[in-house]
C-alpha cells in the first residue's frame, strides 16, 4: 500500500522526523510517497533510508523546487 506525506514547508530534520513517524505505523514493504521541498532533504532522506535499512525506490523532482522520494519500509 502506498501512503502520502507532504512535508512542503518544513525544514530539515522535520521532513525526515515526519517521515519516521509515519513509517512506523506503516507495514513491512509499505510505500511512503515523501513530498520535500527543502533542498536538504537530497542527502538526508538517502541517509535516513539507509540508516534504517529502509530501501529508497525512487526521488522524482515534481518541479518547483519539490521533490518527492518513494521509501519502500522494511
Amino acid at each position: 500500500m502506498t501512503y502520502e506525506l507532504d512535508t512542503c514547508g518544513l525544514l530539515c530534520p522535520l521532513p525526515v522526523l515526519k517521515a519516521r513517524k509515519r513509517l512506523s505505523s506503516l507495514a513491512s514493504g509499505d510505500i511512503l510517497a515523501l513530498l520535500c521541498d527543502d533542498p536538504a532533504a537530497a542527502i538526508d532522506v538517502p541517509h535516513f533510508c539507509n540508516e534504517n535499512g529502509h530501501e529508497l525506490t525512487k526521488t522524482v523532482d515534481e518541479g518547483q523546487g519539490k521533490t518527492l522520494y518513494l521509501i519502500k519500509k522494511a
